[in-house]
């Protein structure tokens, strides 16, 4: 459990744009992705079938985080702050909703967040990490293979960089760690 809440940067689209326009929690995203603010561009997205029109459009209309940290610009050597935190993207999943669950009962990490990805077909998990003893990035691999692993799929292996954009949809079923929900 955390002593402090993470922060982190957030940005408006288009992703583009790399100076961040606020810093937020887990709290402020969970109630950003469950309330109305991107639901009309998911749902949009959701029906564009060319997968480069689907990405250009993402890039373009979704506004988004970077949940390792608090960046000036985002770039890796503008970063002020990790926040303790790695957003894990796992994209086109053959079963997105049977490891929902799964990745909640995880044993070795604690969700902090977990949600479904714009398109819908993938999700992004984020959890602690423990920079004690590695880097960013080995940490980033370190759980990739975990994962690899143990539930038999892959990461998106952008997330080993600390800036790395998160886009944020609209989900209803997003889960938020009770350990930041206690203002709800």
């Amino acid at each position: 459990m955390y002593q402090e809440e993470p922060h982190f940067s957030f940005f408006r689209a288009p992703v583009r744009n790399v100076i961040p326009y606020k810093q937020i929690s887990l709290l402020d995203t969970w109630r950003y992705i469950t309330g109305h603010y991107a639901r009309r561009r998911t749902e949009e997205l959701r029906q564009i079938r060319d997968p480069k029109y689907a990405r250009m459009y993402k890039a373009a209309k979704f506004d988004y985080c970077t949940f390792s940290g608090t960046f000036s610009v985002r770039r890796e050597d503008k970063l002020i702050r990790h926040s303790g935190l790695l957003c894990l993207d796992f994209d086109h999943l053959p079963d997105v909703e049977g490891l929902f669950p799964e990745l909640l009962q995880d044993e070795c990490f604690d969700t902090m967040l977990l949600f479904r990805s714009p398109s819908g077909d993938g999700l992004k998990w984020i959890i602690p990490t423990d920079l004690t003893e590695c880097s960013h990035a080995d940490f980033f691999r370190s759980v990739s293979a975990y994962i690899a692993e143990t539930y038999r799929v892959s990461v998106d292996s952008s997330g080993k960089d600390v800036c790395r954009a998160c886009f944020l949809p609209y989900d209803p079923g997003a889960y938020l760690s009770p350990d930041f929900s206690q203002a709800l």
